[in-house]
C-alpha cells in the first residue's frame, strides 16, 4: 500500500501528448470563425483590430504548427507535484556548472511558461551563450494554478499569497536550501510576496515589474479607475509624474480585461468555446504589447515576439482550456498590483521602457529597503523575458551576482 505522505510529495516526470482529434477540432473551430465588422477608428483604441485578428486566424489555421509548443516543452525536463491538494506543473533544468544558483521564475497573464523558454538555456548554461560559468543558475519555471498543465483550483483561495507559499514549498521539496526568485506581471507580485515572507532560504528577488507605488499615489490612482477621483499628490518629481501618468492611463483606459476577470471571470465562456475569442482576449493585455504583437502579424516582429511565439502561448491555453481558470486569479487577488508589498530581502529591479509603468528610482528605493541592483534598460516591453531574452538574461545575471 502506498504511503499517503510519500504520495503527496511525489515528483512525477511529465510529458505532453495532445490527442490528434483535439488539434483537428481546434483547426475546424479556427476555420469556422465568424467575424464582426471592422472597428470604426484607424487605431487600436477600440480593441484588437480586425486586420490583426484575420491574419492571426489565417496563419494559425493554415501555416502554424499546432504541435510546435508541445515539442518545445517536451524538449525540457517537466514535472508534476502536488502542493496543498493541487497538481503543479513545472520545468526544472539543472545547470551543468558547479555551484549554480537555484532560481524560480514566475510568469504572468496572459502568459505561461512559454514566456521563459528562450531564457532557460542562457541562464542554466551561460558558457554556451556568451556568459561565464560563475553566472549559472538551476532554473525552475512553474505554471501557476489554473494555467497550462497545472491543476485548476476547484475551491477559492489560490491567490498570489497562497501561490508564493506554494513556490517556497516547491523549492524546498526540490532540496534547495538557498535560492533566488524572479517575476514579471503576476510573477512580480508573487515574487514580491515571497520577498515579504522572507523564508530563510530566499537570498533575494528580481523584478521587471516592481511594486513601488506609495500608498498616497495608489489611493489617487485607484480612485480614478473610471476617470474621476482624487488629483495626484503634489510634489512629484519628473520621473514620479511620468510613472503616475503611465499608471493613470492604465487605470482609466487599459484594464478593462482585469476588471472583467476580477469581477466576473466565469462569464467569459467564449474563451473556452472560440479560439478567435481566446486569441483576441489574450492579445489585448496592454497598448504597447499589443502594438508589438500586431506588428508580428503584419510581418514585422519586434525582436523575439514573433507570431509563432504568440501562437505557442495561445495554443497552450486552448488545449488546456485554461482561458477562464487563469482569469480567476484576478478575482482571487486582494493586493494592489503595483503597491509596495513589504519586501525585506535583497531586491533587484530592471526597468524596461515599454513596461506598464517605468518605476522611478526614488519609489523603488523606498519600496525595497535592501535594493542591491537598479537598472533602466533601453528596449523591451511588458513581456521582458519573452521579447528580449538576451537582455533579460543579462539583467538577471547582474541582479544576483552579489548574492552568490
Amino acid at each position: 500500500m502506498t504511503n499517503p505522505v510519500e504520495t503527496a510529495i511525489e515528483i512525477r516526470p511529465f510529458r505532453i501528448d495532445i490527442p490528434q482529434e483535439e488539434l483537428a477540432d481546434l483547426r475546424r473551430r479556427i476555420a469556422a470563425t465568424r467575424w464582426p465588422e471592422r472597428e470604426t477608428v484607424a487605431d487600436g483604441s477600440q480593441g484588437v483590430q480586425l486586420t490583426t485578428m484575420q491574419e492571426l486566424v489565417r496563419y494559425w489555421g493554415t501555416e502554424y504548427d499546432l504541435r510546435r509548443f508541445e515539442a518545445r516543452l517536451n524538449a525540457l525536463p517537466q514535472f508534476i507535484t502536488e502542493i496543498d491538494g493541487l497538481d503543479i506543473h513545472f520545468i526544472h533544468v539543472k545547470s551543468p556548472h558547479e555551484n549554480a544558483l537555484p532560481l524560480i521564475i514566475t510568469h504572468g497573464w496572459p502568459g505561461s511558461v512559454i514566456e521563459m523558454l528562450n531564457v532557460i538555456g542562457p541562464l542554466t548554461d551561460p558558457t554556451t551563450h556568451g556568459g561565464a560559468a560563475e553566472d549559472a543558475f538551476d532554473v525552475v519555471v512553474p505554471s501557476m494554478p489554473g494555467y497550462g498543465f497545472s491543476g485548476k483550483p476547484t475551491t477559492a483561495g489560490w491567490d498570489p499569497v497562497h501561490i508564493a507559499q506554494a513556490w517556497i514549498a516547491l523549492m524546498r521539496r526540490l532540496g534547495y536550501t538557498r535560492f533566488v526568485a524572479q517575476g514579471g506581471d503576476w510573477g512580480a507580485q508573487i515574487t514580491d510576496v515571497m520577498g515579504a515572507k522572507a523564508p530563510p532560504e530566499l537570498l533575494g528577488i528580481h523584478s521587471n515589474m516592481p511594486g513601488t507605488v506609495p500608498p498616497d499615489v495608489s489611493k489617487a490612482l485607484t480612485s480614478n479607475v473610471l476617470g474621476t477621483g482624487d488629483p495626484p499628490p503634489s510634489g512629484l518629481s519628473a520621473d514620479e509624474q511620468r510613472a503616475y501618468d503611465q499608471l493613470s492611463f492604465l487605470f482609466t483606459k487599459g484594464i478593462g480585461y482585469a476588471l472583467e476577470m476580477g469581477l466576473r471571470p466565469q462569464t467569459l465562456y467564449g474563451l473556452a468555446d472560440s479560439p478567435a475569442a481566446l486569441a483576441a482576449w489574450m492579445l489585448d493585455h496592454d497598448a504597447r504589447s499589443y502594438e508589438d504583437i500586431a506588428r508580428a502579424f503584419a510581418g514585422d516582429p519586434v525582436d523575439n515576439l514573433t507570431r509563432d511565439e504568440v501562437l505557442d502561448n495561445i495554443t497552450l491555453t486552448w488545449v488546456t482550456n485554461t482561458g477562464v481558470s487563469s482569469g480567476r486569479l484576478y478575482w482571487e487577488n486582494k493586493l494592489g498590483f503595483f503597491d509596495v508589498k513589504g519586501v525585506s530581502v535583497p531586491a533587484a529591479v530592471s526597468v524596461f521602457p515599454r513596461e506598464l509603468y517605468q518605476a522611478p528610482r526614488s519609489w523603488t528605493e523606498r519600496a525595497y529597503p535592501n535594493l542591491i541592483y537598479f537598472n533602466e534598460v533601453g528596449t523591451g516591453n511588458h513581456f521582458a523575458a519573452w521579447q528580449e531574452p538576451n537582455l533579460f538574461t543579462t539583467e538577471v545575471r547582474a541582479a544576483f551576482r552579489s548574492l552568490r
